[in-house]
């Protein structure tokens, strides 16, 4: 069936979210994870962005990702398929990079797992690169940015909590983030904005991923 509306997408994105979500593994190498075949896409970001808590707005449920207040809980790739079995997305949820309330070993084996699965996966579709409204690109944020583009790994920014901020300054994070992004070969050129909280940008977001999942599908073998 060929989708061509964004209506069409959103009802696509709301429909693949709607079905079955489990929880398939955690990864703490890349030999772990299940071999590729379905439309496979990540979630990264500083930690405490907020990447459980948007996957579990995504999908609609409480508890399919845990989430913590404390920076860090995330400490393995985080596995998760939503849909059909017959054509799965699957989701990775990965380390937050950054601060995190563990020791500096941990943090740099949190490190050199996400450059290992950036490296290492070659038909991942697309990585969501989560960025906190209320302070746009931090600095932490480069070395994973400068890792996406000499991987060539289409990469999308998603503003996270934006409920927590005023339209203006939103407004304002949303041009910076975009401007930046423009410069770099790998990102895509629009960034959203979102709230898990208040469920803001997420039919936008189902709608983006809907669209990539069918674009995959169109794409030649090989």
């Amino acid at each position: 069936m060929t989708i061509e509306t964004s209506d069409a997408y959103r009802e696509a994105g709301r429909k693949l979210f709607a079905g079955e979500a489990r929880f398939v593994m955690a990864a703490s190498a890349l030999t772990q994870l299940p071999p590729e075949g379905s439309v496979e896409i990540a979630f990264a970001g500083r930690s405490n962005v907020g990447k459980s808590s948007l996957i579990n707005a995504l999908a609609g449920r409480n508890a399919l990702a845990r989430t913590s207040h404390t920076p860090g809980r995330t400490q393995d790739l985080n596995v998760y398929r939503v849909g059909p079995a017959e054509r799965p997305l699957t989701i990775v949820d990965m380390p937050g990079y950054g601060y995190a309330a563990v020791s500096k070993a941990k943090v740099a084996a949190w490190t050199q797992l996400i450059h290992d699965y950036l490296r290492g996966r070659p038909h991942l579709a697309r990585v969501y690169l989560l960025i906190d409204a209320r302070h746009g690109l931090k600095d932490a944020d480069g070395d994973v940015l400068n890792l996406l583009d000499r991987a060539a790994v289409s990469y999308q920014g998603v503003l996270t909590k934006a409920d927590a901020v005023k339209t203006e300054t939103l407004d304002a994070v949303m041009q910076q983030t975009q401007a930046a992004l423009a410069r770099r070969p790998a990102a895509h050129p629009n960034v959203l904005a979102t709230s898990s909280h208040k469920g803001l940008g997420v039919p936008e977001l189902r709608a983006v991923i809907a669209q990539l999942m069918h674009e995959r599908a169109d794409a030649p073998a090989g």
